[in-house]
């Protein structure tokens, strides 16, 4: 959502971009707007998800504030040095959006997109400082979030999952889906 709001250029998108691209979190206040904005369009009548959000307690209960409700939240484990090596192993294709990973499914020749020929590139926020960075900022801001919703689960108004994100992602997809009752 927030990449496709700073491709889309718009102001809120911009002001993200810039944000993002320091490796820092966007604001409470701008990434509750774009949510509120989001989740007013059609393909959303039915539910969404969120993909590392809500990230801070501000925004969780800003959310809550806003009548945005959570009904399950899944918290993925996975060491720290794994995830550096995740993220800055990333590369796209900037027209197509194609994605590759250097070590998880290289492109045929190294650096390039094969569709096209054309020259891929690492994102500003996939650079392993900036992921690092971002580690640090998730340590101070969104680590508490665990506790705020383990107790919300304690007291029966969230579902809480917790799964180990190392492994195979069809292993991992399938077990946060049957933790979910899904098949």
């Amino acid at each position: 959502m927030l990449r496709a709001a700073a491709g889309a250029g718009t102001p809120l998108g911009r002001q993200a971009k810039k944000i993002m691209d320091a490796g820092e979190l966007v604001s409470d206040d701008l990434i509750l707007r774009l949510v509120r904005e989001r989740i007013a369009e059609d393909d959303c009548r039915e539910g969404y998800l969120f993909d590392g959000f809500p990230r801070t307690i501000a925004q969780a209960e800003g959310m809550k504030s806003a009548g945005i409700d959570v009904d399950t939240v899944i918290e993925l484990q996975l060491e720290d040095e794994e995830i550096i090596r995740r993220m800055s192993g990333r590369r796209v294709h900037p027209a197509s959006g194609r994605s590759y990973h250097l070590l998880f499914n290289p492109p045929k020749t190294t650096d390039v997109d094969d569709v096209t020929g054309e020259p891929l590139i690492q994102r500003d926020d996939d650079r392993e400082e900036t992921v690092r960075k971002r580690l640090e900022v998730y340590r101070a801001q969104t680590a508490p979030l665990i506790a705020y919703y383990t107790q919300q689960a304690g007291s029966g108004s969230v579902n809480y999952v917790r799964v180990n994100g190392r492994g195979d992602m069809n292993d991992i997809s399938a077990e946060i889906m049957g933790r979910l009752g899904v098949k």
